[in-house]
C-alpha cells in the first residue's frame, strides 16, 4: 500500500525558508515520479514541482522559480522541496503525490496524473 506523509510546514515570516519532506513507504520509491501541489485558501489545487523517477524535473508555477528547488533521495524514501525567499502567496496546505512510471516518463506536474496522495502539510507565510 502506497503511503507518503508530507512534513516541515510551518509559520514563517516573508523572506523565510522551509524545506518540506514527503516519506514515501510501501513501495520501491524509485519506481516513481513525485510531485509537490499545493492549495491556498479559496483557490484550487495547483501543481509546483515535480521529479520523474529518472530526476527529471518541472516546475510548473512561473511565481516559485528561482526560490523553490524539489529533490528525491531513494535512499530515504523522501522527496524533498526546498522553499527560499518565501512570500505571502505562498501560503497553503502543499501535498505530495506519487505515480508508478516508466524509465523515460517525463516529469508531469499535473493533479490528474497522479493516484496517490498524502495528507499534506500547512505554510503559512506572514510577518
Amino acid at each position: 500500500q502506497v503511503q507518503l506523509v508530507a512534513s516541515g510546514g510551518n509559520l514563517v515570516q516573508p523572506g523565510g525558508s522551509l524545506r518540506l519532506s514527503c516519506a514515501l513507504s510501501g513501495i520501491r520509491v524509485d519506481y516513481y515520479g513525485i510531485g509537490w501541489f499545493r492549495q491556498a485558501p479559496g483557490k484550487e489545487r495547483e501543481g509546483v514541482l515535480c521529479i520523474s523517477r529518472s530526476g527529471g524535473t518541472i516546475d510548473n508555477l512561473d511565481s516559485v522559480k528561482g526560490r523553490f528547488t524539489i529533490s528525491r533521495s531513494n535512499d530515504k524514501k523522501t522527496v524533498y522541496l526546498q522553499m527560499n525567499s518565501l512570500k505571502p502567496e505562498d501560503t497553503g496546505v502543499y501535498y505530495c503525490a506519487a505515480k508508478r512510471e516508466i524509465l523515460s516518463a517525463v516529469p508531469t506536474c499535473a493533479s490528474w496524473y497522479y493516484p496517490h496522495w498524502g495528507q499534506g502539510t500547512q505554510v503559512a507565510v506572514s510577518s
